[in-house]
């Protein structure tokens, strides 16, 4: 006989050290370390963020590794590699609610169909949490960063090298040069 337990919050704290998970339906979803450039990647998409913290006072950049807690029928919880959230600070306990953005750095095992399901679906999710902007940064393939909106979820715009890209309404003003996400 098996016994089917639901993962919950608390199980997020005791986690290995340096190890990233989320609860998606009921299951506790471990996530791998990334390499080296989807890793430098979301630094600099994170310095980026602080600089606009900085300048604008208008909620918090935060890195890789920070739990949000939500309540969807099929996820409770997200781990961005950098977002930018506007809700209260919960000293060292993970935040309530979804960031207004997020960034997903793909790694070496984010390409094919059933990566592209779950990346849609995890959008699909950050959107209903109430994120107005979600990345999909590619550093390893083609080398562009997809914007997708929650007031178009499937109509991505598409910034290269060479270009600026924006994350528009979540954060008025703030761009970054995809260029920096690259040696």
């Amino acid at each position: 006989m098996s016994i089917n337990t639901e993962a919950k919050i608390e199980d997020l704290y005791h986690l290995p050290e340096n190890c990233k998970a989320e609860i998606v339906n009921g299951k506790l979803v471990l996530m791998s370390p990334t390499g080296f450039l989807p890793g430098r990647a979301s630094g600099e998409i994170y310095v980026s963020l602080r600089e606009y913290e900085r300048r604008t006072k208008s909620g918090y950049a935060l890195p890789d590794n920070v739990g949000f807690i939500v309540n969807l029928p099929n996820r409770r919880s997200f781990s961005p590699d950098a977002a930018f959230y506007t809700g209260k600070p919960t000293g060292g306990k993970f935040l309530d609610g979804a960031p207004i953005f997020a960034a997903e750095v793909r790694s070496e095992n984010d390409y094919g169909e059933a990566a592209e399901k779950d990346m849609a679906a995890k959008r699909r999710d950050y959107f209903a949490a109430g994120t107005l902007v979600v990345w999909d940064v590619d550093v390893l393939k083609e080398e562009v960063i997809r914007v997708y909106r929650a007031s178009n979820p499937e109509q991505p715009q598409l910034y290269s090298r060479g270009e600026l890209a924006e994350a528009e309404p979540a954060m008025p003003g703030w761009l970054m040069p995809v260029d920096n996400l690259f040696v």
